[in-house]
């Protein structure tokens, strides 16, 4: 279980956000600017809040005073919203990158499973210039996952994409959500998608939690 309790001074106001996350969906909604990608930065070790607590599955990532621990230790994924690939790099490179140190069969089989699922295994020998946007979130999304991470952040993952691409992907998201059975954070604009893909959705405005709702596709379903 994530569990997340925060301030810190922003340019335009204080944000001061508290919530948990168990093995579910969680949607961070809000205009731009809204502080939903400083609590990503936060949770990620990539920006150091002011004063509280950010703990998952029991290992303290800070706690408001000395005790805060380096972005590398905590195994997190972290998609960006431009996806971040290595230009340089192949896409199984890319794949690839950051996992070398701790390779094992397991991780073999987990890319394999990877590039089944997201369909991209005929991409391996490909620059990124050389694919789609689809294509790009779909390597970044193996990327952060073959690491076997135990948290997902996604900060607009999908929001350069084309509509049809878009839904194809939140499908992608929900499956491997499904597979993966750990907690995803999803920062989005886009209240359709944030209703598809939330099982639990937190407005943001000016740094303050005001509302929470639940995703209203999958209580359609029956999630």
């Amino acid at each position: 279980m994530l569990e997340v309790l925060i301030q810190k001074r922003l340019d335009h106001f204080e944000l001061d956000v508290s919530f948990q996350a168990h093995n579910e969906i969680i949607v961070l909604a809000g205009a731009s600017g809204a502080g939903k990608t400083s609590i990503l930065q936060a949770i990620a070790g990539l920006a150091v809040p002011d004063s509280g607590t950010i703990t998952l599955n029991g290992k303290i990532f800070f706690d408001g005073k000395k005790n805060l621990l380096p972005a590398r230790f905590r195994n997190i994924g972290y998609l960006f919203q431009d996806y971040a690939l290595f230009p340089h790099m192949t896409v199984e490179r890319n794949i690839h990158y950051g996992i070398h140190k701790q390779a094992t069969e397991t991780t073999g089989s987990i890319i394999e499973q990877l590039l089944k699922v997201l369909g991209i295994s005929h991409l391996l020998d490909k620059y990124p210039h050389q694919i789609s946007g689809g294509e790009k979130q779909r390597v970044a999304l193996a990327r952060a996952l073959a690491t076997q991470p135990d948290l997902l952040l996604l900060d607009e993952p999908l929001s350069a994409l084309d509509e049809e691409t878009r839904l194809e992907c939140q499908e992608e998201l929900l499956r491997l959500h499904e597979l993966w059975k750990i907690p995803f954070i999803i920062v989005t604009h886009s209240r359709s998608e944030a209703e598809k893909l939330g099982d639990r959705v937190l407005h943001l405005k000016k740094g303050l939690l005001v509302n929470e709702t639940r995703g209203t596709m999958k209580e359609t379903l029956g999630n």
